[in-house]
């Protein structure tokens, strides 16, 4: 058997997520369909993590193994593509890797961005694909909110309820935040996140940034580890697996 690795690009608008669901269609099914029809033989893909119902990727990781040796790696990313195209699903790229390569396992650093459109006017182009906000934000205000977000902590207050890690304590190791005319751009790095961990976090930080809620008191809810003091999560739309890297 062989092992191998893509990477994959996908609008999550129309799917219930990344794992495989038997209410509705979602992004692993529809590639272990396709390459399993391509190898002509049954694949289960592993992904790097499990995004939910709406959430994009830039570039998701996946792994699968095969009794089959890949040589043209250019064809076989094009004939994969071409039973892919009436989804918004495309692979990017396929790599050989060890046996023991696991790409949710192996995986050392994740990094996803979220995506605000901060205006009056309604969203043509990028509706569906950013959050669209009209009361104006105070930007500098949720960057000294991110700040107490960096680091090490447990982050129970931003965790979903039906989250199933074993422990609430993550490391973050970078959170950013950009902006660029009406477009705001949030950037978070960690080995691993929490079930919804991202979209409550910028959830909160847009509490700060409306004015609802001052420096002291977003400290005081992330220092309360209560989800029942979170603000509502951010809508999936916004939200991207951006890279993972091994």
């Amino acid at each position: 058997m062989f092992t191998y690795q893509i990477k994959i690009e996908y609008l999550g608008t129309n799917f219930v997520g990344w794992q495989r669901q038997k209410n509705n269609l979602s992004v692993q099914e529809v590639l272990e369909k396709v390459l399993s029809k391509r190898l002509k033989e049954k694949i289960t893909i592993i992904g790097s993590g499990r995004t939910d119902a709406g959430v994009h990727a830039t570039e998701q990781s996946a792994h699968f193994k095969t009794k089959q040796h890949i040589d043209d790696k250019d064809t076989f990313i094009n004939s994969v593509n071409f039973f892919l195209n009436k989804y918004p699903i495309s692979i990017l790229s396929i790599k050989k890797r060890p046996k023991r390569f696991h790409a949710r396992y192996s995986a050392i650093k994740r990094t996803y961005k979220y995506f605000i459109i901060n205006r009056r006017s309604s969203l043509v182009i990028e509706k569906n694909k950013a959050w669209h906000i009209r009361k104006k934000i105070n930007v500098e205000l949720m960057k000294k909110g991110a700040k107490i977000l960096k680091g090490t902590h447990d982050f129970s207050t931003f965790r979903s309820s039906s989250c199933t890690a074993k422990s609430p304590v993550k490391t973050l190791n970078k959170v950013n935040i950009k902006k660029n005319k009406n477009k705001i751009v949030l950037t978070f790095v960690s080995k691993s996140f929490l079930q919804q961990q991202v979209r409550s976090m910028v959830g909160s930080l847009k509490y700060l940034g409306e004015g609802k809620w001052s420096l002291d008191y977003f400290r005081k809810v992330f220092l309360s580890k209560k989800r029942s003091m979170c603000a509502p999560p951010a809508p999936a739309c916004g939200l991207y697996l951006h890279k993972v890297n091994y």
